[in-house]
């Protein structure tokens, strides 16, 4: 698979990695262990070097999953997880609904990524995201507690995850940020007003995490779909019966695109991310061989300046219904 470098740092990665989270959070129960560790090597056989996961994921038990999943390809692949949240082994199965008070105190970060290195089994996480923005916390002391990790060596490098530009500004300014991780995709495109133009000055990757709106891209649901109440997506505006009716326009246009380059929606949808900026790196997630696989295929396709101008103007047109995050979640967005 190609590679890309997120930003102006040296931080070099497939230019698709794997979203982990799914595995044993928010999607329901969790998948079967042996399966997940199956498919982590099939993607690194497959030339995927990028694994996110993150300490809340479970929590806990998604860090020990790739850890031991991955330990047979130190120094192939990169990891990156995130803290920011006080934690207890009791959270909420849902996931995201049940989530913990935020914590990105610095000794609260200090104890966070000692815990990781044991659970991922390494001496140095790669990329570290403080998951969300901590408001009793000022981003610079966040940003400064990061930094001595890295002087310790037991960080390589920082990012942030849903961030607004100033607290980016403020954080780059204290230790240089290699990535921030926000929601991104043809159905979410809030980052492309104020945060893309600011990490493309700055020199700063971006990690669309949901890149296929967890799911929805890929035209496998409509209006008949239904969550199980342990489906995190059981909580979302955006996938109401009548939401997931109208948002269907977005799907006929993917279907239009990629049944004339002989691809999937999804393909189109990755592809059409990949297009927008060399610094961008999707992170779709999956529990299922062919999907991996499916996804994988979106890095081999080329979209033409006319494909993308068809996108844009076509999907111009389009208005996309129902929140991407109940009030609460969204709050904590874009701070």
């Amino acid at each position: 698979m190609q590679k890309r470098k997120l930003g102006s740092s040296n931080f070099e990665v497939s230019a698709l990695g794997l979203g982990c989270m799914g595995m044993t959070f928010s999607y329901g129960p969790a998948a079967d262990k042996q399966e997940m560790i199956a498919l982590f090597r099939a993607a690194v056989d497959r030339g995927v070097t990028f694994f996110d996961t993150a300490e809340v994921y479970g929590p806990f038990n998604n860090e020990e999953l790739v850890g031991e999943a991955l330990a047979p390809f130190r120094g192939q692949v990169v990891i990156a997880t995130k803290f920011g949240f006080n934690l207890s082994p009791h959270l909420d199965p849902r996931g995201m609904q049940g989530l913990p008070g935020l914590n990105s105190r610095p000794k609260q970060i200090k104890q966070a990524v000692d815990g990781s290195l044991k659970r991922l089994r390494v001496a140095t996480i790669d990329l570290l995201y403080q998951h969300r923005v901590d408001p009793n916390v000022p981003i610079e002391d966040v940003a400064g507690a990061v930094k001595e990790l890295i002087q310790q060596g037991k960080v390589k490098h920082f990012g942030l995850s849903e961030a607004g530009v100033q607290t980016i500004r403020r954080a780059h300014a204290v230790q240089p940020l290699t990535a921030l991780q926000s929601e991104y995709s043809l159905w979410t495109r809030t980052p492309e007003t104020e945060v893309i133009p600011t990490l493309e000055e700055l020199g700063i990757g971006l990690v669309p995490y949901s890149p296929l709106g967890k799911g929805f891209l890929t035209g496998k649901m409509d209006e008949k779909t239904t969550f199980a109440k342990s489906d995190f997506r059981s909580t979302l505006p955006r996938f109401t019966p009548e939401a997931l009716k109208a948002n269907q326009a977005l799907i006929a246009l993917l279907e239009t695109i990629a049944a004339r380059k002989n691809a999937t929606p999804a393909q189109i949808a990755l592809a059409w991310l990949l297009a927008q900026k060399p610094w961008i790196v999707p992170i779709p997630g999956t529990t299922k061989l062919h999907r991996l696989e499916e996804n994988i295929g979106a890095a081999a396709l080329t979209l033409t300046a006319d494909d993308l101008r068809e996108i844009e103007g076509a999907a111009a047109k389009i208005t996309v219904h129902g929140a991407r995050y109940p009030e609460h979640l969204e709050r904590l967005t874009g701070r």
